[in-house]
């Protein structure tokens, strides 16, 4: 069975492979080997935010009844 992607799992794992990383004391393969794992989770956390931010749209009462918006345009409000 597939291991479920957690975003804040992935994440903490990501701040976890940098302070290893940073650390500079892992060998060579080992370091490579954190840098990949870390750079998957980095896409897997992208994908999932870029999903995301598809689905969240705000419902705001237009001339015509609800609209959606995108997410950006209440940022700066």
């Amino acid at each position: 069975m597939a291991e479920q992607f957690v975003f804040e799992t992935a994440m903490k794992r990501i701040e976890e492979i940098v302070r290893l990383l940073e650390r500079g004391d892992a060998p060579l393969d080992q370091s490579l080997a954190l840098f990949e794992e870390g750079a998957g989770l980095i896409k897997k956390c992208s994908s999932a935010l870029d999903q995301a931010e598809q689905k969240v749209s705000l419902l705001v009462k237009g001339p015509q009844g609800p609209e959606t918006r995108p997410f950006e345009e209440e940022a700066g409000e």
